[in-house]
């Protein structure tokens, strides 16, 4: 039988919590039952939090909004921190001018667009302008039709040497009921790689630049010790191996991708081994 921890006495351990978001504060349901309590508490206490996520399918105020519109107003678009920013950083570094082609949804191109760079989704691009493509942005699993433009895209990486570039690095998401998944850009991604023999570039946990944004945002504010930093997350290869490399404890719950009865399996098979494990991030 598992071991699980207590999280409020877990919590009372550290000054700052990095949350996952989707799995560890919500689902397909809405907000984890009890969810807003930890944050009630977390304010009562003098507690620092960031959301530290991989979701790069809608602007850090779009997510801020999602939270509020199920009820937790605590999270404000300031300390949300997506995987979608590095991806932007990077553009504006390698990418002068040309075309930015990207897979997922209008909303997800918003961290393209702020570039300044002349963003289409991989549909419009063709023969008329493929050669001004100098880059592809897989952003979101949504928004595409998945036969013809991921079709498109391997043919753009055959004939155009450009970086592909992945803001997303999850490969499911938890579905509600019967404990299914549905697959997600990383996964997407991973596929695309294998098939034209290409490395992409990858932004997102467990990629340490990630928690480094998150660490130099509060280093701007106040010092801080990684020791006082906890990251709470429901996935093994991300959230927990992402933490555990950058020197953090870590906190695996069991309310997403990894369930309570296969996670001791999960920990074993893949020696990610988180500093405490939790049922959820819920104060009870």
């Amino acid at each position: 039988m598992l071991r699980t921890d207590n999280f409020k006495s877990i919590l009372d351990r550290y000054k700052f919590i990095f949350f996952d978001a989707f799995g560890v504060l919500k689902n397909y349901n809405g907000l984890v039952p009890g969810v807003e309590q930890t944050f009630a508490y977390m304010e009562s206490q003098g507690k620092e939090y960031y959301i530290v996520t991989n979701d790069a399918s809608r602007s850090p105020v779009a997510l801020a909004e999602s939270f509020h519109r199920v009820g937790l107003h605590a999270i404000s678009h300031d300390r949300i921190i997506s995987s979608g920013m590095l991806a932007k950083e990077y553009i504006d570094l390698k990418v002068n001018d040309g075309i930015v082609a990207y897979l997922g949804t209008l909303n997800s191109a918003h961290y393209i667009d702020s570039s300044g760079l002349h963003t289409l989704p991989v549909s419009a691009i063709n023969n008329s302008n493929i050669d001004l493509v100098n880059a592809l942005v897989l952003l979101d699993d949504e928004g595409f039709n998945w036969f013809d433009d991921l079709n498109k895209a391997v043919n753009i990486l055959r004939k155009r040497t450009i970086p592909a570039i992945v803001a997303n690095t999850d490969h499911t998401y938890p579905l509600t009921g019967n404990n299914e998944v549905s697959i997600a850009i990383g996964g997407i991604a991973s596929m695309i790689e294998s098939i034209v023999g290409k490395r992409f570039i990858r932004f997102g946990k467990p990629d340490s630049q990630m928690f480094m944004f998150a660490y130099d945002l509060i280093r701007d504010r106040m010092p801080v010790s990684k020791k006082e930093i906890l990251m709470v997350g429901d996935t093994l290869h991300t959230d927990i191996m992402g933490g555990n490399k950058f020197g953090l404890d870590t906190m695996l719950v069991l309310s997403g991708n990894t369930l309570p009865d296969d996670a001791e399996t999960r920990i074993k098979s893949t020696g990610i081994v988180p500093t405490y494990i939790c049922n959820t991030a819920v104060i009870e």
